[in-house]
């Protein structure tokens, strides 16, 4: 059978448009596309959140699953996604994944009790459907993405042995891991012999991420400089000593994004489209965000913008210290938040909004429309973070002509060269970085890019090489067909 033939099912617990909280959505359903393009036959699968169920009900087909870990009445609804086309199934156990709440949280923002039982009976199910056990063909490979789908490659091992489908387990973000409280693993319904249980105890609990690491054939991880920082203690959050012992079945792929929807020529939700050869639109967007959110209408002023989670991780503290010296350094600067997270900096965000008026707003949500919007019509991108495997906001916001200011970890260091003369005379630079994770730090960057906005041809340049970089998934595309072809090739110890 040639790569180009094989069945690869991909298995994610968020697929754009289907659910959404971060770049696992965006990177799962684009890449699946991608290996369409390219002649794989591609399925998805995924919990039935309400909001899925949705979308695809009026077109799907509905089979019966097997009682999975004491639950009855499960259902397995197949259909296509609504953008790309490509088959999806969705797990429908009511009881897991429509009871309320978030995909992971409940409604106070709090980790949900019951995320083991939830994913090992998607992870079952997954099973179920990859060993051809529900009426369809079985696949070649699976692709298992992130903790959540971490108990896959071992319990199609202990299901299948040598005759399973190849899995590759891809790590999204090493810090999230999947704790398992150890007197609940015998719910999950995933027997292990004695000497498999040190493969995923982790410090006297279980660790879904640390079973996809130990079990899967093949591991990635979403950019080639994050594939080498998890094998670091500063990075490998207690595992980078699994990931050196596994470092020559790790591949390093710098994820992509969808250039037909992250698009200012495309995009349906911006005041006026542009390009790169006419950035006239731009201003228009620009005037549309400042007017909307009550910001002084002024074509010249820095309009600085956030998108994300407010979390520790991408440094969304650091940015609430650093704001009132950026204001305070010019009376023209400007700001926008996009995002939700930790509750305490969303209120310090939302105070501090209130005591810049005209010149920062504070939306406490996420939605694709208002993120286009701000992509296209904002100046500049501020990312900072403490550790980030790959990131696409960043890669969004250069598709925009809107430069990034990153501290260069992970992705963002795959993906933003550093502006000097030397590598804007080059065609290279596109964008800013800063090293030290620090208020100070972050505002250094930032006065860099600022300056250099001052100076409109220099500036637009500079815009002009970020949006003509290639972010597009083909290159990566290619890379995991590789990576699949050494999955089956040679199999991981069971």
């Amino acid at each position: 059978m040639t790569s180009s033939r094989l069945r690869v099912l991909i298995a994610a617990t968020e697929i754009y448009p289907l659910a959404k909280t971060g770049g696992l959505a965006d990177a799962a359903a684009a890449l699946g596309a991608a290996l369409v393009e390219i002649g794989f036959d591609v399925h998805f699968v995924m919990p039935a959140y309400a909001q899925a169920l949705e979308q695809i009900w009026a077109d799907g087909s509905l089979q019966p699953l097997p009682n999975i870990n004491g639950l009855e009445g499960g259902m397995l609804l197949s259909g296509k996604m609504p953008d790309s086309g490509v088959p999806v199934h969705l797990v429908d156990l009511p009881t897991l994944y429509r009871d309320g709440g978030e995909l992971y949280v409940d409604a106070s923002g709090q980790a949900r009790g019951d995320n083991p039982q939830r994913f090992a009976a998607f992870a079952h199910a997954a099973c179920e459907l990859a060993l051809g056990d529900l009426e369809l063909p079985g696949f070649d490979i699976v692709h298992c993405n992130d903790w959540q789908a971490g108990l896959i490659p071992l319990l199609l091992q202990i299901r299948a042995g040598a005759e399973a489908p190849a899995t590759v387990f891809t790590i999204h973000n090493m810090a999230f891991q999947g704790q398992c409280p150890a007197e609940q693993w015998g719910e999950l319904g995933v027997p292990l012999r004695p000497e498999q249980w040190p493969r995923v105890e982790y410090y006297g609990q279980a660790s879904f991420l640390k079973a996809g690491l130990e079990f899967a054939d093949q591991l990635t991880a979403v950019s080639p400089r994050y594939a080498e920082e998890i094998q670091t203690s500063e990075f490998g959050f207690g595992m980078e000593g699994i990931i050196q012992a596994r470092r020559e079945s790790l591949t390093g792929i710098l994820n992509g994004i969808d250039v037909s929807i992250w698009s200012p020529e495309r995009s349906p939700w911006i005041a006026a489209p542009y390009s790169v050869n006419s950035l006239t639109g731009k201003a228009r967007c620009k005037q549309q965000v400042q007017q909307e959110l009550g910001l002084e209408t002024d074509p010249s002023a820095p309009l600085m913008t956030f998108i994300g989670r407010l979390t520790w991780q991408k440094m969304a503290d650091v940015l609430l210290e650093a704001l009132p010296r950026y204001f305070e350094a010019e009376p023209d600067r400007q700001f926008v938040l996009l995002g939700n997270g930790d509750r305490a900096l969303e209120a310090r965000y939302l105070a501090l909004a209130a005591t810049y008026p005209g010149r920062m707003a504070a939306l406490i949500d996420y939605t694709e429309e208002r993120a286009h919007q701000l992509h296209a019509g904002a100046d500049i991108l501020i990312h900072g973070s403490r550790f980030e495997p790959c990131g696409l906001t960043q890669m969004y916001s250069m598709r925009f002509g809107t430069i990034p200011v990153v501290r260069p970890v992970g992705g963002l260091a795959d993906t933003v060269l550093d502006y000097s003369p030397e590598s804007q005379a080059s065609g290279l630079a596109s964008g800013f970085q800063f090293e030290d994770p620090s208020p100070e730090g972050m505002l250094e960057g930032i006065q860099r890019a600022i300056e250099l906005y001052r100076q409109p041809e220099s500036w637009l340049a500079l815009q002009r090489t970020a949006m003509t970089q290639d972010h597009s998934w083909s290159a990566s595309a290619r890379a995991y067909a590789g990576v699949y072809e050494r999955a089956r090739a040679g199999r991981a110890g069971g």
